[in-house]
């Protein structure tokens, strides 16, 4: 099982790295997730610089990608020779973005009549796309997820963890990183936010 968080230069560091920790909280041997750039190094919004530990032509292969956000976001969504490298399929592939991300689902094709969540700086970019914006935190269709906002990330990460290991597995994950006194609450509202797209589709 690889998922792929695609990272890109000018990352928003709450995308990539909330998703990777909540997804690495599965142990399980087949069990890999890989922040996934289109060159060897990426440097965050906030100058944080990190190695690629897969390609974009790997995460052509994931079982699941997701697409994190950031500030370069709107002129990578432009450039065919990064998105060109791109080559998804939902029909066998879980795929999410957040925030700018769901900028590039809709670039290569991937929400058609779909509608969409995002954060409020990308919305006019998403909607010029031909996408409608929703005003909640979460939506899926399929196999295909969205979300808006920074920690949003959260969602996506137990979005994935729910359809391949159960809800259960994605409610433990979350517990471990809840705030102390308030995580039934914190598990709850996450749990909320996604069961209503995890039938009939659901994959343990």
């Amino acid at each position: 099982m690889h998922i792929a968080i695609l990272t890109f230069d000018g990352f928003n560091e709450l995308d990539s790295l909330v998703a990777l920790g909540l997804l690495n909280r599965i142990k399980k041997p087949d069990w890999r997730v890989t922040l996934c750039c289109p060159t060897p190094t990426v440097t965050s919004m906030n100058g944080l610089t990190l190695h690629a530990q897969s390609t974009l032509e790997e995460a052509c292969d994931a079982d699941a990608v997701l697409f994190g956000s950031g500030m370069k976001t709107r002129e990578i969504a432009n450039d065919t020779s990064i998105m060109g490298r791109l080559k998804l399929d939902p029909a066998g592939q879980l795929i999410g973005a957040q925030c700018s991300g769901t900028l590039m689902l809709a670039k290569l094709g991937l929400l058609n009549a779909v509608p969409a969540c995002t954060d409020l700086l990308t919305k006019p970019w998403v909607q010029e796309a031909g996408v409608e914006v929703l005003n909640q935190p979460f939506y899926a269709d399929g196999n295909v997820a969205t979300a808006g906002g920074c920690l949003s990330s959260q969602y996506l990460a137990a979005w994935v963890i729910a359809r391949f290991e159960g809800l259960e597995a994605a409610r433990s994950a979350m517990h471990y990183v809840a705030p102390v006194g308030e995580k039934e609450l914190y598990v709850d509202r996450a749990v909320e936010n996604i069961t209503p797209y995890l039938q009939p589709k659901e994959s343990k």
